[in-house]
């Protein structure tokens, strides 16, 4: 097998999920180690419990991948004494790098909340609860000609040039590019110290903002400059809608009491909370992965017939109710269902070895 970086494969979760869309009070990205770091096997894992990170060690894991942060508020002491200070100070000693992807994997498409939504047959989902729009990018490369239609594939299967329905979207002009190659350079075409001119193409096409990243580095891989020629600029049209929450249908009217047992079977949960008459009849099912009782009003706005989240709490319920709106409570540790398409994603991209976590985090027990 390969061995990669830390930051390779925290770069497959990035694409994925990028960290500046999670909530300010959310603490993703790099827990404890270094981005640096050689690995070989990773783990992954709703929580970044102690008998997590035992079992890490036991296999000698280099990387583990979690979904919830193992620290939500930096610590002003680390005290070994505490479970939290154990916990880093194995880590530490045994040289073993922790990355979180928490509220922006819940926003991700493919993320939390679509995979709790597809477990029960919700399809046709939407966010929501509109976060932010994603950025889009402008990005134009000055290329020779004879390489423009390599460097167009590259990034067009990078992710750019996407709209609506369409890909390869770009455009071009024909110029000439001037260049004085200085000492030190390896240019391509070209002799030191000489000025040279290259009939060349500007290529521009639009890329959104979690694709930018592996579109330059397309440019990088398929130009054959040394030094590539490219700009990137912020252009004022609306992206895709980024949101939390998933909103859909189910593929045909159930009693609330048959959707009860298919959250229990699909989420592998032994009961649920129920709130809402048992023979209500639900097509559209609202779903927030995690702690989501506060977003009960924009699910009824939706249209909503019934909410599916976790940590509901005694009020809120009777609000809920009051408003005419059902609600499936499995927990918030049902989210551990994203841990295998976490797996996938590393796996599709990285010849290494990525295990599942086998350490129950469920601090709940059903009785």
């Amino acid at each position: 097998m390969n061995t990669v970086k830390a930051n390779d494969v925290i770069k497959v979760m990035e694409e994925w999920a990028p960290e500046s869309w999670s909530f300010d009070w959310d603490n993703v990205g790099l827990q404890v180690g270094s981005k640096n770091k050689q690995v070989s096997k990773v783990m992954v894992t709703l929580d970044v419990l102690e008998n997590v990170v035992d079992e890490a060690i036991q296999k000698d894991i280099d990387l583990i991948v979690a979904h919830h942060p193992l620290l939500f508020v930096k610590p002003s002491a680390i005290n070994t004494d505490q479970p939290k200070g154990r916990i880093l100070q194995k880590l530490l000693s045994h040289d073993i790098t922790v990355y979180a992807s928490h509220t922006n994997l819940d926003i991700a498409e493919g993320g939390v909340n679509d995979v709790l939504s597809e477990a029960i047959g919700v399809t046709k989902t939407r966010p929501f609860v509109s976060n932010f729009q994603e950025n889009v990018y402008k990005v134009a490369v000055h290329i020779p000609v004879e390489h423009a239609e390599r460097l167009r594939s590259a990034i067009s299967d990078a992710g750019a040039g996407h709209l609506g329905d369409y890909s390869h979207c770009t455009f071009q002009i024909a110029g000439e590019g001037t260049f004085k190659p200085l000492d030190g350079a390896d240019p391509y075409i070209g002799n030191t110290g000489e000025l040279e001119k290259v009939k060349e193409l500007k290529v521009e096409t639009i890329v959104k903002e979690k694709e930018l990243s592996a579109v330059i580095d397309a440019i990088h891989s398929s130009h054959p400059y040394e030094e590539p020629a490219y700009d990137v600029y912020r252009i004022e049209i609306n992206g895709e809608d980024r949101g939390l929450g998933r909103i859909g249908e189910l593929a045909e009217k159930v009693t609330l009491d048959e959707l009860v047992e298919e959250v229990k079977r699909a989420y592998d949960v032994p009961a649920v909370r129920v709130t809402g008459a048992r023979d209500k009849k639900v097509k559209t099912v609202a779903v927030v992965g995690g702690s989501g009782e506060d977003f009960f009003k924009a699910a009824k706005a939706k249209g909503a017939d019934v909410l599916i989240t976790g940590d509901v709490t005694f009020h809120k319920a009777q609000d809920a109710l009051e408003m005419g709106l059902a609600i499936i409570d499995p927990g918030h540790h049902v989210e551990k269902l994203i841990c295998s398409t976490m797996k996938e994603k590393i796996e599709e991209e990285h010849d290494i070895e990525v295990l599942l976590s086998e350490s129950d985090t469920e601090p709940f027990r059903f009785q």
